[in-house]
Formats: structure tokens, sequence, C-alpha cells
């Protein structure tokens, strides 16, 4: 779990700005529940888990914002 989440954080600038697409944003997405798994940190799972279905209609763009300011996705440690 925790390989994927640093694999994630290593991808170039460029591949996560694509990733925030709003249909490929799942994969940020999923990023979230895994990295809260692997925290085991129960809140970081469940949010990771909203914003699978609930939260992909306005998760892209704030994934969007977060990578161009910070070089991270929302919930990446």
């Amino acid at each position: 779990m925790k390989e994927f989440v640093d694999k994630l954080n290593g991808l170039s600038l460029l591949l996560k700005l694509i990733l925030c697409i709003p249909l490929l944003d799942i994969v940020w997405s999923v990023g979230r529940v895994l990295n809260g798994l692997a925290k085991k940190d129960i809140l970081w799972t469940v949010i990771g888990i909203l914003t699978i279905v609930p939260g992909a209609a306005f998760m892209w763009l704030v994934d969007l914002v977060l990578i161009l300011m910070r070089g991270k996705a929302s919930g990446m440690a």
C-alpha cells in the first residue's frame, strides 16, 4: 500500500496533472484510501472512500489545484 502511494508521489508533474482528469481522478481517491490504510488512520480511509463516488464530482479540481501548488494531491503524505 505504501509503495503505491510513494509511486504516485514520485510521478512527474505532467503525469500527476493527467491523473487529475475527472474520470482518471479515481487513482488519487484509491491512493487516499491506501494511504489511510497504510497509516492505520480511519479518518483518512473514510475520507478516501467518500472521495471515490460522491466526491468524484469535485475532488478532481481540488487535486488539480493542490498538485499545481504543492506537487501532491490531497491526503498524500
